[in-house]
């Protein structure tokens, strides 16, 4: 889901470099499993990961929340030689299908599936991590997020996504479990004296953290 009006989405993904024939693959069979495939990160916003694995030149990324692999293939395809993405799903067969994603795309060898709950597979990593990418269950965000910061780089950035949850963080009257975990996290980092945000309008709202130096 997008929070921009759809014709200016549309214009962005226009003017951005198209996926190639192996992306355009995951987009194409990830849209046949009807409306759960609005859960995957798209063709936007994985160039937008991919930039900042190249920005950062980040060679420790960790994923939270594989789906059909779209995020963990875009961000792989930019990694500097010897970088790893270890990308979490508790689901194993999401995990069989991002893998074989991944390797259509010829980036298999660059990403650690690991499956379980993400709270335990982030206990047993040492870090430090260049890039963390938040994709996963909602009211666990906050969770998450304080797991990976005492593991992040001094110079990484944390990127969470859905922050603006289809505008359904404004205001009160939405009270779902989902929109009142975002609308708390949005709240506290904001406020959070240990780390610098942004929230930006990519697809459904991308906030980026990075810890105060």
């Amino acid at each position: 889901m997008a929070v921009v009006p759809e014709p200016i989405e549309g214009y962005a993904l226009a003017h951005t470099t198209p996926p190639s024939p192996a992306m355009q693959q995951i987009v194409d069979q990830t849209k046949a499993m009807g409306p759960i495939s609005g859960m995957m990160t798209g063709p936007l916003e994985g160039r937008f990961l991919e930039f900042l694995v190249f920005a950062l030149q980040a060679k420790s990324v960790l994923e939270i929340g594989t789906f059909t692999g779209y995020g963990a293939t875009s961000m792989a395809a930019a990694l500097p030689p010897g970088g790893k993405v270890t990308s979490c799903d508790i689901n194993a067969d999401a995990h069989a299908t991002a893998r074989r994603h991944a390797e259509a795309a010829g980036v298999a060898d660059r990403i650690d599936f690991r499956l379980g709950p993400a709270l335990e597979t982030i206990a047993t990593l040492d870090g430090p991590f260049d890039l963390v990418f938040i994709d996963a269950d909602k009211t666990n965000y906050d969770n998450y997020f304080e797991a990976v910061l005492p593991k992040l780089a001094d110079r990484g950035i944390i990127a969470i996504d859905n922050t603006l949850w289809g505008g359904r963080v404004l205001g009160d009257a939405d009270q779902s479990d989902d929109t009142v975990a975002i609308r708390k996290l949005n709240d506290k980092l904001a406020a959070d004296d240990r780390v610098t945000c942004v929230q930006l309008t990519i697809r459904d709202g991308v906030t980026l953290i990075r810890r105060r130096l």
